[in-house]
């Protein structure tokens, strides 16, 4: 499995995705990444780099993780179980209809990003789900970036290809 080529296969959703983030941003709207653990901090990392790479404000894109600030530096385990967790982290942000909410999720089953997409949707904000799996979609979920990219060298790390394809198309959606 190539990474490129894999993201390559799902660029039109990508582009589809894009499309509603520039009309959030037009619309005075803002960009939240949802994730936990390397997705988490991979949404964080790409967050953080918005302000000094495009001279945004730090509110515009904001990256969301499960176990909060300390689990970008170290790894806080359970934090990804609790769907309650995501939805109030969508409430302490105050999402609107004019927002994007993207989810992170290797696996795309993390209850903490489902929580956060569901209580999003029902806020009215355009939600996304960047996964490396192909799971069932969800009817809280408009946009669905399945990007396969297989096995990984060491089984059941996600930190590598996943993580690698995930970094990737964080940029193209921030830029």
């Amino acid at each position: 499995y190539n990474v490129i080529e894999a993201i390559k296969k799902v660029s039109p959703c990508i582009e589809r995705l894009i499309i509603d983030v520039i009309d959030s941003f037009n619309d005075n709207g803002r960009l939240f990444y949802i994730g936990s653990g390397t997705s988490g901090r991979l949404g964080v990392l790409d967050a953080s780099e918005c302000p000094p790479t495009f001279g945004v404000d730090s509110s515009m894109v904001q990256g969301l993780i499960a176990g909060g600030n300390k689990a970008v530096f170290k790894s806080i385990e359970g934090a990804e179980d609790s769907d309650e967790s995501g939805a109030e982290d969508i409430l302490n942000k105050s999402v609107t209809s004019k927002d994007c909410v993207i989810g992170i999720s290797a696996s795309g089953t993390t209850p903490y990003v489902h929580g956060a997409l569901r209580k999003a949707y029902e806020m009215g904000a355009k939600t996304a789900l960047i996964q490396n799996n192909s799971n069932k979609h969800k009817k809280y979920i408009h946009h669905y970036i399945d990007v396969i990219v297989g096995p990984e060298i060491i089984s059941g790390s996600t930190r590598m290809k996943a993580g690698t394809a995930t970094k990737i198309i964080l940029n193209m959606i921030s830029t």
